[in-house]
């Protein structure tokens, strides 16, 4: 089992959210989050100036059986792609094993299979 974590923009989360539910992934969570990038300016929008270096994204986490991290990094990366600075990471790491609270079951027979 692996943990897909993707870091995205927020103009971008409701395509990649209807992309993985199109795919194999039945459920993800996500949160908003703020980070801090390489790009530290003072801009000017509208008369007001602002600073660059806070970044507004939204974070998913996603955990998935083998087979399926490589397509479903896939689909963040169509979807979540505008090719300008800033378009967010996607980290993936090990899952040493899960446990239902509900039943008590462990392994990956604890994530579900899509219907």
């Amino acid at each position: 089992m692996k943990r897909i974590e993707a870091i995205i923009r927020k103009t971008k989360f409701e395509e990649v959210k209807e992309a993985l539910l199109s795919s194999d992934i039945d459920w993800f969570e996500y949160h908003n989050v703020h980070g801090i990038g390489q790009s530290r300016q003072e801009r000017v929008y509208r008369g007001v100036q602002y600073s660059t270096d806070v970044i507004e994204r939204v974070a998913l986490t996603i955990v998935c059986r083998d087979p399926l991290v490589e397509p479903t990094v896939k689909v963040i990366l169509e979807v979540a792609h505008t090719g300008e600075v800033g378009d967010g990471r996607i980290f993936v790491s090990d899952i040493i094993d899960t446990w239902s609270i509900r039943t008590g079951e462990h392994g990956d027979t604890v994530l579900r299979d899509k219907k």
